[in-house]
């Protein structure tokens, strides 16, 4: 980081200079979220300061995604409409919520049980809740309910994520899994299954049986909500 004098000898304002010594002299706790993005926004514009384009950022966001939670919805070409926020800087901001969508499954993952359907919620809800299509994925499992291989499979319309049974065993054969966890989120953000996701968790559990391959639990993503079909008793429907 440049020292306070040259920072002023390249041009920087005092207003630039706040956020940097707030965070110096009392911690990073002490600052705003928009003063947190100015740090990394860096320079101004033309009658902007980085606190004011940061905080014309965080404004972006709709009613779901409030605050930093919206640099994860939000495209390079929307972060691009804000004044004084250039490709280098809406690049930056994209990889700072990506960062902070790796610690906390990072954090997350440390001692998961996949036979625990609060744990699994847990560890791929940042992963799952900001997607705005529908997304299915499946977690192959080994016969000690270890993770072998975790597979994509679909990424649907917002309502509605296109997948089928062969799809999801194809995958679980070739990682020789004993059983596996299904995992799919609701744009919406009401993880509430649709007659649909039961439709498709019987038939998967049907073509499982066949295979030998249990099918453990069905986990919808919500925000900040899940709903397990294990759970709530619905696997045997």
């Amino acid at each position: 980081m440049k020292s306070f004098n040259n920072m002023i000898a390249d041009g920087d304002t005092c207003e630039d200079m706040l956020p940097y010594e707030r965070f110096l002299k009392s911690g990073p706790e002490s600052l705003t979220d928009a003063e947190l993005l100015a740090i990394l926004i860096r320079t101004g514009a033309s009658g902007y300061s980085p606190v004011d384009i940061a905080r014309n950022v965080l404004e972006l966001g709709n009613t779901k995604e409030k605050g930093l939670n919206c640099l994860y919805g939000l495209s390079i070409d929307e972060l691009l409409k804000v004044h004084g926020v250039g490709k280098v800087k809406a690049i930056m901001l994209k990889s700072v919520a990506e960062l902070a969508k790796r610690m906390s499954l990072q954090r997350a993952s440390i001692g998961i049980s996949f036979e625990n359907p609060e744990m699994i919620a847990r560890y791929y809800m940042e992963r799952l809740r900001h997607e705005d299509r529908e997304k299915v994925v499946v977690l192959s499992l080994n016969n000690k309910l270890k993770l072998i291989n975790e597979a994509t499979l679909s990424m649907g319309t917002v309502n509605s994520a296109i997948i089928s049974p062969r799809d999801i065993f194809i995958q679980a054969l070739k990682s020789g899994a004993s059983s596996i966890v299904m995992l799919h989120n609701h744009p919406s953000g009401d993880p509430a299954p649709s007659r649909a996701d039961i439709s498709i968790t019987n038939k998967i559990r049907e073509s499982g049986s066949m295979l030998d391959i249990n099918l453990k639990d069905h986990i919808i993503i919500g925000d900040q909500s899940y709903f397990s079909f294990l759970e709530k008793g619905l696997l045997w429907q």
